[in-house]
Order: C-alpha cells, then structure tokens, then sequence
C-alpha cells in the first residue's frame, strides 16, 4: 500500500477544514487519507502499530466517535471513493503525529484549534512537526486561492532541493503554476536573514550582488524545470526583507512551500523563523520541506 496522506483532528472547525485539504491532496496521489485523532494522554511515541480505538466499542466516548464520522464524511465527500482510515491513538497530538508520519506522504494540520488553548496546543504541534516530521508537513490557513500559484521561497541552502522538487511536484498534481521567488537584501538594509545577505563586508555593487541572486535562484530551480516541462514557472527576484515580502505573495497564492533550513547553524535558525512567520501570518496554506537526512 502507497504511504497516506495523514491528516490530526481535534474537533474544531478548521481541524475539519484540514480533512478537506487533506482529502483533496490525497485524491490527487492516488493515495489512502488516514484521519487522526490524539486522546492527548501522556505517552512517549507510540508505535504506529497501536491498535485504534474501534469504532464499534462502547467504551468510546460518544464525542470522539462523532468527531470522526464528521471527519470521515467530509472526506468523502471531499473526495468519493477515496480509500480511508480513522485511527485515534492515546498521546499528545505532536507525538502521536510525529510517529505516524514515519509512514505517511504527507501530514496535514490545521493552524489553531477549537480554544485558545487548542490554539497554543496546535501551534505547537504544527511548530514541532516542521522541525521534526518525517515526511513533508501542510498547514492549512488563510484562503487558498484556487486560480494562483504555488510559492516556492528559494533561500540557496543545500537542504533546499527537496522543498523545491515538492513545490514542481506539487504544482504539476494542481495543474497550477509554480512562482520561484528569491527574496535578497544588503548587511546595511537589514540584519542578516538568508544567505543573499553579506555577513562581513558593506555592499558597494548593487547590480553585482542582484545579479548574483539571480543566478542563484535559476541554478535553483533550472533542473527541475527539465523535469516538470509542463509546470509554468515564473521567476521572482525580490530586493526586500524576507518575511514581508513572502507575507504578501502570499495573498494570491495557493501553496507556500518553504524549506526551514539547516538545523544547528545560525542560518538554519533564521531561516526557521522565516519558515514559522508564514506558518503563522501566511495569507494561504503553508508546506515546510525538510531536507533529507
């Protein structure tokens, strides 16, 4: 069986949100959708093999197996014919999905819940993921929209190549166009965000420096170009601090794909904010592709 698309529900509505997106994305792999539901009882990693509450048990509790039937016939109806599973482990939400994305596709989550403890707890279920999932993490917020593109925000990091052959793919299953944008700055604009940014010296060539970003962001995305012929790319090369200007292309986007950056280093951590910017303030749902390991 081709790994699923997961997708964590706790209830609230735009947790019901993410099963359609999740659905969706799901129908266009030709994969299973597993729709998970943690109990949020103290327990570390449990495997993926743990038996799921049967839906036909009359120790479940009457609110959990409601959730779940809403979840499933949103799917379904999302998606009709869509192959699906309702799985609802013990542990908190960020552990239960971290261990089941070991053997998903992709993880799709909503970026608040149902209270604003819901909200704290998604938002940092949904900052843990993007650090520490094991296949690529969606968060569905803002409005999507269906006629733009899909973002790729190219920073030049070495661990980049798989959030940019995501966003080739992810274009192609859309049948959308993918907009490649480079965002870059001097040392003397803004403190140093990304690798576009000198760390040791003053900018006294503008138009070498914008010259060199651009070359960056075509040898970035120029091999995926060949694999995806049919993928409509547009390149953008934005002279502005990072966060704003993703921000805002944002607003007529379908999908933002972001790459966090490596772990361990400043970089990786600057550019992990960035990557946490848009999965709080993006105008439209957010992927964060992790290198591979």
């Amino acid at each position: 069986m081709s790994d699923p698309v997961i997708v964590g529900v706790d209830g609230s509505a735009r947790s019901l949100e993410a099963v359609v997106v999740a659905a969706r994305e799901a129908q266009l792999r030709a994969v299973p959708l597993r729709i998970v539901h943690a109990l949020g009882r103290h327990t570390v990693h449990p495997p993926s093999t743990a038996t799921a509450h049967d839906s036909t048990d009359h120790g479940s509790a009457a609110p959990t197996l409601a959730l779940m039937a809403d979840a499933e016939e949103r799917a379904q109806t999302t998606a009709p014919g869509i192959e699906l599973f309702r799985l609802v482990l013990p542990g908190e939400p960020r552990q239960v999905l971290e261990n089941e994305s070991r053997h998903a596709a992709l993880t799709v989550l909503a970026n608040r819940g149902h209270s604003r403890i819901a909200d704290l707890l998604l938002g940092s279920t949904a900052v843990h993921l993007a650090s520490h999932s094991h296949c690529p993490l969606m968060v569905v917020r803002g409005r999507s929209d269906p006629a733009g593109p899909v973002l790729l925000a190219v920073n030049g990091t070495p661990t980049e190549q798989t959030a940019v052959e995501f966003a080739f793919a992810e274009a192609a299953l859309r049948e959308a166009p993918l907009r490649a944008m480079h965002v870059w700055n001097t040392w003397s604009e803004r403190a140093y965000e990304g690798p576009g940014d000198p760390l040791n010296a003053m900018v006294t060539d503008i138009e070498h420096l914008r010259a060199a970003e651009g070359e960056l962001l075509e040898r970035t995305v120029a091999p995926l170009r060949r694999t995806f012929p049919h993928v409509a790319v547009e390149h953008r090369l934005v002279r502005s601090r990072t966060r704003p200007a993703l921000i805002d292309a944002s607003q007529d986007a379908q999908l933002v794909v972001v790459d966090p950056g490596p772990h361990g280093t400043r970089t990786g951590l600057l550019l992990g904010s960035v990557s946490q910017t848009l999965l709080h303030h993006a105008h439209c749902p957010v992927a964060v592709i992790r290198g591979r390991r």
